[in-house]
């Protein structure tokens, strides 16, 4: 199913449309509507590309979605997160089933606790003002693109 040449497309694009939401989050720390919409509208056609029945499995990858951006909105509210961070992790939940998903979110973590001391140190550096801004969708991204790589690349894990 995943080895088929339009799955392994899609998960081609979508490793450029996360590379986008990186540079995109580091110029500007905004990651466009437009991306995450993208990434959303495109995981049907993946589900289609590999046969993904419609009851249990594809109910089971929206509920996922839904979960998970209701679960870090919930984060958003609080202030510990940006929209666009938000949007784009529900745009992800559509795309990798529950177990790769949960380690996707483990990656995120781990990726956005380095993330988060790299900023901490060098809003130390600089001596900037204000609170210390950590550009969240890169570590996102990092994690969808570990995901990909575990999917296609990782044959020994």
């Amino acid at each position: 199913m995943y080895g088929q040449p339009l799955p392994l497309a899609l998960h081609g694009i979508l490793a450029i449309l996360l590379c986008v939401a990186v540079v995109t989050d580091l110029k500007s720390r905004i990651i466009d509507n437009w991306l995450t919409a993208t990434i959303a509208l495109l995981a049907p056609v993946l589900w289609v590309a590999i046969g993904m029945p419609i009851w249990t499995d594809v109910a089971i990858q929206l509920g996922l979605g839904l979960l998970v951006f209701c679960l870090f909105a919930g984060i958003f509210a609080l202030g510990g997160m940006g929209g666009g961070d938000v949007k784009l992790l529900g745009a992800l939940a559509l795309w990798f089933p529950i177990i790769p998903m949960m380690q996707l979110l483990l990656i995120m973590s781990l990726a956005g606790g380095v993330l988060t001391v790299i900023m901490f140190i060098r809003h130390k550096w600089t001596k900037a003002d204000g609170k210390i801004q950590v550009p969240y969708g890169v570590a996102i991204s990092f994690a969808g693109l570990w995901s990909i790589y575990e999917r296609y690349l990782n044959h020994f894990g």
